[in-house]
């Protein structure tokens, strides 16, 4: 789940980039309580968090601290990463410290800004000092936040840390009271007066910034109804959404295995049995998560309809037209753009189809099901990619492609970032999060031994090393919008599967193996990013006359999957669940957040085949992409750096064209491998 500070529409440093970055880009990943769990590292142990009791209990191995006893024993969560420059402990002193003196402040800023009448020229200079303030108080809580994230990410049963999460949100409700205030003063301001508020020296850097809260500030209801609307929020929108996370941190499901074994299995572990070599495996999994989800539909229904219910019983009142104009609005891109990019993919639909066909044939299959969408291709000596082998393999081969990016990853590891264990309680999904404060970011997934995680791992990497460009700027000026937070991110899994190709030793069946995945790709981008769109879209439309029921939600999903994924999905084997299982429909901070990852696709592969054309030369001019992502729209960083126009149809159609020839040596490969 995506947190961010405030009500702000960019990614913040301090929240989730990417979301829960499933595959699919979408990679839901967990383990089994019940699974064996795989050893630490060599040379890198668990790190520790103390904290209070839970009741439920994780599973417990020999020689490592993996329960959590009652509040009065000693007691750790175990974890991979060191979270350690965060705080020294969860609830310790510095950490009681740095809250209460966190909400003291906002507590003084609060107050002063409604003391203070709107931005005008005799009082620039104590909104100035006030805004600067502010960024300070953003940036510790956004520190906060993702420390916040990453413990109950990593222990979903754990009581104390959604205590922890609960008290956050009430900070930040306090935090968007103080946004209101700010908007207020931005809204009544005059051009002018507003233009030279943004050439004083203490805002240098955050034009961007300032500008786009003053046109957020046309979209609100007078501030004490915003003011209102924070505190219900708490208890509303922001509840719903912890409630279903929860409920899929701590569902289970049924699985029978094909030798007649039978499991009770935490839900994070269905996607990693959906990719499964066996079919049989796969639609076990598939039937079991089905099942467990159906009886969580009436609960998982609820949440979703007051999600979005509270949006749209909000926008009309704040002025918004459309329910989309706030996606566009976060995302920081024109209708025009979305239109382009989508058409774009929709003309050129047969493309990730014709991938799926050629994936059906190499499996046996007349057509593919649901299940099998993430399934591997048969290859001969599919064999597992432990821990160790997956972190050198994407060292080595960003450092032969990109060596500033294989550093940036051999330091990460070094300095323990990255939460990778399988361990029951851990929540679904993958990410990456990051303090502005500490200029660090940490990766939280489950690694499985698999192509899938391996991507995983390449992909979160991408988005530590864009938070790593922007460390030199200001808060504030690293908050950049959804669509350009996947770019980074698959350029990074682009930059793996290149120098992969480029070792000599690599043999058509491995080059098959990266074909592949760059195939698996473009189906998760361009079909299962669009459907879930088109599902969302509908959704919204429909939610927007009241309520919809279970069976419509059900009915919504598969019409979108038949409608994006053609004949090639068998017509009965669609997933009418996804509406409850995909956590990204659940997420409260920001709205549609599917089709900025086909964007961030696209954009990467068009940027990907300039550094392929140019070489290293490149390399600067995408570097400064990344560090401006947050001082400007999409097309404007694009136009500026890149030279691109994101508003015609052209720039699109020739990044969907770059996956044309991965394609047809895929197909050539294929015949001479399987």
């Amino acid at each position: 789940m995506r947190r961010v500070c405030g009500t702000r529409r960019a990614v913040r440093t301090g929240a989730v980039s990417a979301s829960r970055c499933n595959w699919s880009c979408p990679r839901a990943s967990g383990i089994s309580s019940s699974t064996p769990l795989a050893p630490v590292a060599p040379g890198r142990p668990s790190s520790t968090v103390t904290g209070p009791a839970r009741t439920s209990n994780t599973a417990t191995r020999s020689g490592t601290a993996g329960s959590i006893p009652n509040e009065s024993d000693s007691m750790t969560t175990q974890m991979n990463w060191d979270l350690s420059s965060y705080f020294p402990e969860f609830g310790g002193p510095e950490m009681r410290q740095f809250k209460e003196v966190l909400v003291g402040d906002l507590a003084r800023l609060l107050a002063e800004a409604q003391a203070l009448a709107p931005l005008d020229a005799q009082n620039s200079g104590q909104w100035e000092e006030l805004f600067i303030r502010t960024e300070d108080v953003d940036t510790r809580l956004a520190h906060w936040a993702s420390y916040t994230g990453c413990l109950s990410a990593v222990d979903a049963a754990n009581e104390a840390y959604a205590r922890e999460e609960s008290e956050l949100d009430l900070v930040r409700a306090s935090y968007t009271k103080l946004e209101v205030e700010l908007r207020r003063a931005l809204r009544e301001a005059g051009d002018g007066v507003f233009a030279a508020f943004l050439s004083r020296p203490g805002l240098e850097g955050c034009a961007h910034f300032l500008k786009t809260m003053r046109r957020e500030a046309q979209w609100s209801m007078p501030p004490a109804e915003e003011r209102l609307a924070a505190d219900l929020g708490v208890d509303g929108i922001q509840a719903w959404g912890r409630l279903y996370d929860t409920l899929s941190g701590k569902l289970e499901f049924e699985m029978e295995f094909p030798d007649g074994q039978r499991q009770r299995l935490p839900i994070s572990q269905r996607r990693a049995l959906m990719a499964d070599p066996d079919r049989r495996v796969r639609q076990a999994a598939f039937a079991g998560g089905t099942a467990a989800w159906q009886q969580m539909e009436d609960v998982a229904a609820a949440a979703l309809n007051a999600i979005a219910g509270t949006r749209l019983t909000l926008n009309p009142r704040r002025g918004v037209p459309h329910f989309l104009d706030v996606a566009l609005f976060q995302s920081s891109i024109s209708r025009a753009t979305l239109d382009a990019m989508l058409e774009a993919v929709r003309r050129r639909a047969e493309l990730p189809r014709r991938a799926l066909r050629l994936k059906a044939r190499a499996m046996g299959l007349g057509g593919i099901s649901w299940y099998d969408l993430e399934a591997p291709l048969p290859f001969p000596d599919t064999r597992a990619i432990p821990w160790e082998e997956a972190k050198a393999l994407v060292e080595r081969t960003f450092s032969r492609v990109y060596p500033d990016l294989g550093a940036f990853t051999r330091q990460m590891y070094e300095d323990r970032w990255i939460e990778w264990e399988p361990r029951a309680g851990k929540r679904p999904g993958g990410f990456c999060t990051s303090s502005p404060l500490s200029g660090e970011s940490r990766i939280f997934m489950t690694y499985r031994d698999t192509l899938h995680d391996l991507r995983t791992l390449a992909h979160e990497a991408g988005h530590a090393f864009h938070q790593h460009i922007m460390r030199p700027l200001r808060s504030w000026a690293r908050a950049y919008p959804m669509t350009l937070a996947e770019t980074a991110s698959t350029f990074g899994e682009l930059v793996m599967a290149e120098g992969l190709m480029a070792e000599g030793k690599t043999s058509e069946l491995e080059q098959a193996r990266l074909l592949d995945m760059e195939a698996g790709n473009a189906c998760a981008y361009l079909l299962d990013i669009p459907m879930r769109f088109e599902f969302e879209k509908s959704f919204y439309e429909e939610r927007s006359q009241g309520p919809v029921s279970v069976s419509r939600l059900k009915e919504l999903m598969v019409e979108a999957q038949q409608q994006v994924f053609g004949e090639v999905l068998e017509k009965g084997e669609e997933d009418p669940y996804f509406w409850a299982s995909k956590l990204h429909f659940y997420i409260t901070g920001a709205t549609f957040y599917n089709f900025p990852y086909t964007f961030g696709f696209l954009l990467s592969r068009g940027l990907f085949s300039r550094f392929v054309a140019e070489g290293a030369a490149f390399l600067p001019r995408y570097e400064e992409f990344l560090r401006l992502t947050g001082s400007g729209t999409a097309e404007e960083v694009a136009r500026q750096t890149l030279g691109c126009d994101l508003e015609k149809p052209a720039f699109w159609e020739e990044a969907l064209q770059s996956l044309e020839q991965p394609l047809q040596r895929l197909e050539a490969l294929l015949p001479k491998v399987l």
